[in-house]
């Protein structure tokens, strides 16, 4: 080849890389343009369809699902644009797709536990199960929901402890704040108390708390007094409830408790502690010697024929 045919392929060698590159950064461009218009439609949807609701717990559902929509399309984006890119390098996309098929099948067989986060995943996202801003209990991790994937969901708990729940793991969820919640309070009191002299201040008391302009807004409905629930070792425990907005059912227990401590120290109503009684080593000791010195001196004095 004389020098003129080498330098004719280096030069279409050169334009073919060139053209390559350009297709290769167009794809790349392409796939950058395609992710952030459908992030910002998506994003503009959810807006819209937001600013149409009141109720606040299809606000948090809206928001889930969109999070989960935006990722879903940028996995298939990227996919798809590797997918193009090989092409382009001159890589046969068919036979990596048959490849990918019998490796998927190995590799299904070996990641079942992750397969299943993702099933799992779809499933709590379309039948509503979690939602993101709930306060909800899965297994034994409880906490706020920060944010939920068809991976895991990301708990955050009161002493802000972050806890990743794989999907997969999740045998039930039970939520604290769907529609409404109950703060239940169990009083107890001492047995020398008149029962109804203690219901008539839980009544008051929580008159006054359904009155207060502050918890007002988070009481849903009337006080509820089920009755004596228990005689317990040493009180005797009334159980009785408020309905409540979502969430808000910790803060109106709160003030309830503490406005039903003043009243009953209010009205001399006693709220029974544990009571230890101390007795020293020595004077056990001597106890048991005039136990034992009064029971000699009562078998002696019985008449004959009493003992066997």
């Amino acid at each position: 080849m004389n020098p003129h045919e080498q330098l004719t392929a280096l030069a279409g060698l050169l334009d073919g890389a060139a053209a390559a590159t350009l297709r290769i950064t167009a794809i790349v461009l392409m796939a950058w343009l395609a992710v952030s218009v459908t992030r910002r439609l998506i994003r503009g949807f959810h807006g819209r369809l937001t600013a149409r609701m009141e109720d606040r717990e299809a606000i948090q559902r809206a928001e889930t699902l969109a999070r989960a929509l935006r990722y879903a399309t940028t996995v298939v984006v990227c996919a798809l644009a590797g997918m193009l890119i090989l092409a382009e390098l001159g890589v046969s996309v068919a036979p990596l797709l048959g490849a990918a098929g019998v490796a998927g099948v190995a590799i299904g067989f070996g990641a079942q536990s992750l397969v299943k986060d993702y099933f799992a995943g779809l499933s709590l996202l379309l039948e509503d199960q979690v939602r993101q801003g709930d306060v909800v209990r899965l297994g034994q991790h409880a906490g706020v929901v920060e944010e939920v994937t068809l991976r895991y969901v990301r708990l955050r708990d009161y002493d802000g402890h972050v806890h990743f729940v794989p999907n997969g793991s999740i045998d039930s969820v039970v939520s604290m704040g769907r529609h409404f919640a109950f703060a239940v309070v169990d009083i107890g009191v001492a047995y020398g108390v008149n029962l109804d002299d203690a219901i008539q201040t839980m009544q008051a008391v929580a008159t006054q708390l359904i009155a207060d302009p502050e918890h007002a807004p988070r009481i849903a409905g009337d006080f509820e007094i089920a009755g004596v629930d228990q005689w317990a070792n040493s009180a005797i425990v009334i159980r009785a409830r408020f309905k409540v907005a979502p969430l808000q059912q910790w803060t109106v227990r709160r003030a309830y408790l503490k406005r039903l401590k003043e009243a009953f120290d209010a009205k001399g109503i006693e709220i029974p502690f544990p009571h230890v009684t101390v007795v020293p080593k020595a004077d056990m000791v001597g106890l048991g010697l005039a136990q034992a010195l009064a029971g000699a001196a009562a078998s002696t004095a019985a008449p004959p024929g009493a003992q066997r």
